[in-house]
């Protein structure tokens, strides 16, 4: 573990890799780990980037983080991965579309969402204190864009962008159906595409006008426009959150306490319910149908807070 410690400390891959693939996997080395680097870890800005499905996220990340590293940060990314209900692992997609950045140094790793909601696993935050742990800022969560995935990752992030690209037919939807309330920045992409001017009119008269006074942004990947923008954007909103960092970090560790609590009583009622013969009566109760549900949880529940 001291080993393993060190080399997370000077940022080496392998080691980083390592930590990650425990905090995925191993939930008794995970406690371990963590309680040696949380003293160490929280220091960094969180990089929320959402949307929806091909706006373009992986290859925006792709050049952006090579325009952060200009302006002296040292960016790392999380891509969050829909999981394969084989293996559990996640999905190769997005590290594909970021070469570019790989090979400059940025640290890039796949995580699967393991069914969680919204797709954020429950492994993401460890994840990111590993990273922070390794000397890593601003780090860069990039959702699978799908479903509730946006407001997880604005609960998780200080800064959250949203993308937007002219040819993806739902984004005006999208807009409509409550993106307007978690965005910092809009961004958007793909703006050498037609329709561009179209969709950043919409975008700015759904949410020009919020109490938010987010920015909205124009990029394009293929003419390499906007990204520089974009990153020098990010890095002064980082500044600026860095300020009110304490009362988000408080938010998040009161989510993350409440749910720590309520999955050890999860996980001790499921061991009492897999040994209880009272739950086997009215198992077999239910499945007569001499019981309803609700009327055999109640009487279950009452045995087992006795």
């Amino acid at each position: 573990m001291m080993d393993l410690l060190s080399d997370l400390k000077k940022g080496k891959r392998g080691a980083i890799a390592k930590a990650i693939t425990i905090v995925e996997n191993d939930q008794k080395e995970t406690k371990k780990l963590l309680k040696k680097i949380f003293k160490d870890s929280g220091n960094s800005s969180i990089i929320g980037i959402t949307g929806p499905a091909g706006a373009g996220k992986s290859s925006l990340i792709n050049k952006t983080v090579i325009s952060l590293k200009k302006l002296g940060t040292k960016p790392a990314v999380l891509a969050i991965d829909p999981t394969s209900h084989v293996t559990g692992g996640a999905i190769l997609g997005d590290r594909v579309r970021m070469n570019e950045s790989t090979d400059s140094g940025t640290y890039i790793r796949s995580i699967a969402s393991r069914g969680a909601t919204g797709a954020v696993s429950r492994s993401l935050r460890n994840s990111i204190r590993i990273l922070e742990y390794a000397g890593f800022n601003p780090i860069i969560i990039e959702s699978v864009g799908a479903g509730q995935t946006e407001v997880e990752i604005s609960n998780i992030a200080d800064i959250t962008v949203v993308v937007f690209n002219p040819n993806t037919g739902d984004s005006i939807q999208t807009i409509k159906a409550g993106l307007t309330e978690i965005g910092d920045i809009y961004v958007v992409n793909k703006s050498d595409l037609a329709g561009t001017n179209q969709l950043f009119d919409a975008v700015r008269d759904f949410i020009g006008d919020s109490a938010r006074n987010p920015t909205i942004l124009k990029t394009s990947v293929k003419k390499n426009s906007g990204i520089a923008v974009f990153a020098k954007t990010l890095k002064d909103m980082m500044i600026i959150k860095n300020k009110f960092k304490a009362d988000k970090d408080f938010e998040r560790s009161e989510t993350e306490l409440k749910e720590i609590v309520l999955n050890n009583i999860k996980e001790k009622i499921d061991e009492m319910l897999e040994s209880d013969k009272i739950f086997l009566k009215y198992l077999k109760k239910l499945q007569s149908k001499t019981i309803d549900p609700f009327t055999a949880g109640d009487k279950i529940t009452k045995t087992l807070l006795k």
